[in-house]
């Protein structure tokens, strides 16, 4: 499949999410964003925050054709999310690639639902935390950045699919800040697809949550906000707060934090963590969660 016949089974995603859903306040009511056809069934894959607690989805062809969708998973861990086409989107199945050969330097194509697509090059292949309680390995960053990043195709100059567009970030070169974007690697999907589909979720065990939003500075991690209702704040975890400890365990960073979070007992178990308040040491015990039983659960249309 040529980088022309991709492009053609790119499509345009939209979702209508409820007022009272636990995500409306910090992701919106409406959500707009990109897919790709990666089964001829009509089987769409995007990034999941654009279809998380959706009562509504749409799909739009370039030709203006617009189809119901059905929103079938969201994988916390990896970000990705599957729509089901409800009608026929008579388009290809774009092939999967291999984003394990993904190198700096490269160059590619990222394409979102609007018709608009990007010459971009890789320039770094990292590590990427997110303040969000989200963490990915080997995440993929390009430029120049798509306006509209969201669900985008990342795609090979052999038409396949690489990846999937989930963040806009700066990148510091010299004195001079470029925008670039965060892309989830598609070799993350295949292990988990049949999960997704049949299940709606991978089979093993959630990761424990916090609710919490924390950035990086120095080295340290810092709350920025808690989500209302969630275990860090029912446990008093405070905007400023500093982590410093997770059990036994000196936190380096935001990266260090999430790993010893995730290994510290499954979700719903309590764990100490030491933080600094205006100076001053204290311990907390939070309850941990799993994330995905705070949010409404997909109805078929």
């Amino acid at each position: 499949m040529t980088i022309e016949k991709t492009l053609r089974s790119i499509v345009a995603v939209r979702s209508s999410i409820p007022d009272d859903a636990f995500t409306a306040g910090t992701l919106g009511n409406r959500r707009e964003g990109s897919g790709v056809v990666i089964r001829d069934d009509g089987l769409v894959l995007t990034i999941g925050y654009i279809i998380t607690e959706a009562e509504e989805v749409w799909l739009t062809r370039h030709d203006g054709t617009v189809v119901p969708a059905h929103p079938l998973a969201y994988d916390q861990e990896t970000g990705f999310g599957l729509v089901q086409a409800l009608g026929a989107l008579d388009l290809p199945a774009v092939a999967l690639g291999d984003a394990s050969t993904v190198q700096v330097g490269d160059e590619a194509v990222l394409a979102a639902g609007d018709g608009e697509a990007v010459e971009t090059t890789v320039v770094a292949r990292q590590e990427f935390a997110g303040y969000w309680e989200y963490l990915l390995e080997d995440a993929i960053f390009t430029a120049p950045a798509h306006p509209s990043w969201g669900g985008a195709a990342f795609i090979g100059l052999d038409g396949k699919l690489l990846g999937i567009g989930s963040l806009r970030l700066q990148m510091s070169q010299g004195e001079e800040v470029a925008d670039i974007n965060m892309i989830v690697p598609i070799d993350l999907l295949p292990p988990i697809l049949d999960d997704l589909v049949n299940r709606g979720r991978v089979n093993k065990p959630p990761r424990p949550w916090l609710g919490a939003f924390s950035a990086e500075s120095n080295g340290e991690v810092v709350v920025m906000s808690v989500s209302e209702g969630g275990p860090a704040a029912r446990a008093g975890l405070r905007q400023g707060d500093i982590i410093s400890d997770v059990r036994d365990g000196e936190v380096d960073g935001l990266s260090d934090f999430y790993r010893k979070l995730w290994a510290s007992g499954p979700a719903g178990a309590e764990i100490p963590m030491r933080v600094v308040r205006d100076g001053r040491e204290t311990w907390l015990r939070v309850k941990t969660a799993d994330r995905d039983s705070f949010l409404r659960k997909p109805q078929l249309q």
